[in-house]
């Protein structure tokens, strides 16, 4: 079956190179804060930090295909998720003071299927134009399921005679094995 909706074509997401330095300064005072890391935070921020930020930049990618969003990250232990479109249930946009200060915003990602403790799957920080990319993911996601709701329609009146044919064997038989332990007694 053809669907209605042509496939978008993929649309890759730029990330604003401020995420570098913001990067740099969330992992410093995150070392900071604990009294052991202190030292570590001292070469943390002479130059090391600098290094991996910009190494890290250079691997984020993030695609919003017609039916996935692909996101790629790391260095040494690369990540890479892949979130079908239609188990997105909601896309929130995140900008707090730092993260204005560096003109950058979060981008989360709640999905269906997990459970309470795993309902954000995916954070994605520093998008350019995150509100247009927002929009674009959920207008996708809508498209999406309209294309498949005609389709889900056709097949829920079809499965019914199906269904209800299928609880009459499941009774029949229920009732033989009624029959059956009566007979034992």
């Amino acid at each position: 079956m053809i669907s209605p909706v042509a496939p978008a074509a993929p649309l890759r997401a730029a990330f604003n190179p401020l995420i570098r330095p913001y990067l740099v300064l969330q992992v410093g005072l995150a070392l900071v804060l604990t009294i052991v890391g202190i030292p570590l935070a001292i070469v943390w921020f002479l130059g090391v930090g600098s290094w991996w930020a910009r190494h890290w930049f250079d691997k984020l990618e993030c695609e919003l295909g017609p039916t996935a969003l692909r996101f790629r990250k790391g260095i040494l232990f690369q990540v890479e998720k892949t979130i079908p479109l239609e188990n997105i249930q909601d896309v929130t946009f995140i900008e707090g003071p730092v993260l204005r200060r560096f003109h950058l915003a979060i981008l989360k990602f709640e999905t269906a299927g997990h459970s309470a403790g795993q309902a954000s799957d995916m954070q994605l920080v520093g998008i350019r134009d995150a509100h247009e990319f927002r929009a674009e993911i959920l207008r996708r996601r809508q498209q999406l399921r309209d294309a498949h709701a005609p389709q889900a329609q056709q097949r829920t009146e079809g499965s019914q005679d199906e269904v209800v044919q299928v609880l009459r064997e499941i009774l029949a038989k229920v009732d033989d094995l009624a029959v059956a332990v009566r007979e034992r007694r």
